[in-house]
């Protein structure tokens, strides 16, 4: 694990923390997009832990880089202050997960051992902040597989294990969440996490 954020003493500490939780290994810090762009390409580490905002950069835009290059890098974005725009940013950007800086530290290890590949994760309260009322639009005719789906979608599980439990193929479980963004009108998993769970679909968000 690497992570990259420019507040040294908090890359640092938080650093340290992980390193007492299994399966963990931290192998280093970075304070800006260029050191962790080298640290990665050098270290070739499984997990980056990458802040929002950095000295040099977008965090975000540096994941889509790092995520383009390294497919099988699982990125975890780190931010003080969380929006829908963010979130859609971040999952199309290929990170994992989203985890807060003000959170604490059972949270993120909590969304840290969930984070898989092709999923997309976040603290429950997240998905609270975004599903407010509405009144509820037409049923989308989803099928009891699409929901299926859209239910391990919520939980943060990637594709290859949505076929794996389902015993369908990754090209059929990739067929379904095609199927769920054009019923939902959504453009990425997170989004269809969220507008499922508004309309009532789903409950997509566990008790705290």
């Amino acid at each position: 694990m690497l992570i990259i954020d420019d507040h040294l003493v908090f890359a640092q500490l938080l650093a340290r923390a992980l390193s007492y939780v299994d399966p963990f290994i931290c192998i280093g810090t970075a304070t800006s997009v260029t050191a962790g762009f080298a640290a990665v390409r050098e270290q070739r580490p499984d997990i980056v832990v990458m802040d929002v905002r950095l000295g040099d950069g977008d965090g975000v835009a540096a994941t889509a880089v790092l995520t383009d290059e390294f497919p099988q890098l699982r990125v975890v974005i780190l931010s003080a202050y969380v929006d829908a725009a963010l979130l859609s940013r971040a999952a199309a950007a290929g990170a994992c997960a989203l985890i807060p800086k003000n959170g604490d530290l059972e949270e993120m290890l909590g969304v840290l051992q969930t984070a898989e590949r092709g999923g997309f994760s976040v603290p429950p309260r997240f998905l609270r902040s975004l599903v407010g009322a509405a009144p509820p639009p037409p049923d989308p005719g989803l099928t009891s597989r699409e929901v299926e789906v859209l239910r391990m979608l919520a939980a943060g599980v990637g594709l290859g294990t949505i076929a794996q439990e389902l015993g369908i193929s990754v090209n059929t479980a990739r067929g379904h969440v095609k199927n769920l963004l054009s019923k939902l009108g959504a453009h990425t998993q997170l989004e269809a996490v969220v507008t499922a769970a508004r309309r009532g679909l789903i409950h997509a968000l566990p008790p705290l």
